[in-house]
């Protein structure tokens, strides 16, 4: 699933190209795609006419402001959706699931192979967490000033789950998945199965400026791809190539040349180094 760094760049792409895009026609080409309120014929002629102005992400949602006043697009890419840019006519894959054309015959699709993927619109005036109703769950931005050291040993104190499931938690900390929890732990020297409660003061500011880190290096990378992601203009992330542990198991350890383990936790897969997180 795309992680905030893949989600951040998704955003950039689609705000520098869909800059005074106009909304001329909307096909929805699987119905569950659609999940605001009314269903996909609410959908398209809510955004038909409107302008796509800025693009903003909140944990792995985007969110496009429509003008002028046209309410809000929320999407969701979930598992495998990608947005694609098309300057000309051509025949759509079996997996699209939307289409948007403005006046000029280009085309905006959105494809998901595994049809997890979700968008919303929403009306004007009304409160966007009303409708795409995830955002009322999620916790702080790992950038913001909320996601403090102070923060991290209120919400962990006494926790007894281990810290890598603690970081997967989207109420804890919005847009970590598994790959950035992963890297973000070897690089604070923490072993993931660690009881978050078990963590000190030291530790925790730690692991807070390993995770602020590593995801500013991966949106600078455009992202890690591993499978399904791709950007806008269908290039890949580039940095799965320099993951410390994410996917490496049984690899020589880049630091210490220590196999890397590998085991399932909270039903995922997780990579870490015996000895730098021993």
């Amino acid at each position: 699933m795309p992680e905030l760094p893949e989600v951040e760049t998704v955003r950039r792409g689609l705000e520098n190209r869909l800059k005074n895009f106009e909304i001329d026609r909307t096909e929805v080409c699987r119905t569950r795609a659609i999940a605001s309120p009314g269903g996909p014929p609410v959908f398209v002629s809510g955004v038909a006419g409107s302008c796509v102005g800025a693009w903003s992400r909140r944990g792995k949602y985007l969110m496009a402001a429509l003008e002028p006043d046209r309410g809000t697009w929320g999407v969701h890419l979930r598992m495998t959706g990608q947005f694609q840019w098309h300057e000309r006519p051509n025949d759509p894959c079996p997996h699209t699931r939307v289409r948007f054309w403005n006046p000029q015959g280009q085309e905006l699709r959105f494809v998901d192979v595994r049809s997890f993927g979700e968008m919303w619109w929403v009306p004007p005036g009304q409160p966007i967490e009303s409708v795409i109703t995830g955002l009322r769950r999620l916790g702080p931005e790992p950038f913001s000033e909320a996601f403090s050291t102070a923060y991290l040993r209120k919400r962990l104190k006494g926790s007894r789950r281990p810290i890598k499931t603690a970081l997967l938690d989207q109420s804890l900390v919005a847009g970590v998945g598994n790959i950035y929890a992963d890297e973000s732990l070897f690089v604070a020297g923490l072993q993931p199965l660690t009881a978050a409660g078990e963590l000190n003061l030291e530790q925790l500011n730690n692991l807070r400026k390993a995770l602020v880190n590593v995801l500013t290096i991966s949106i600078g990378a455009g992202g890690t791809t591993f499978s399904d992601f791709r950007d806008l203009e269908g290039v890949n992330g580039n940095y799965g190539g320099q993951a410390w542990v994410y996917r490496r198991g049984g690899s020589p350890c880049r630091r210490c040349g220590t196999p890397i383990c590998r085991e399932k936790l909270s039903g995922r897969s997780t990579h870490w180094c015996p000895t730098c997180q021993g």
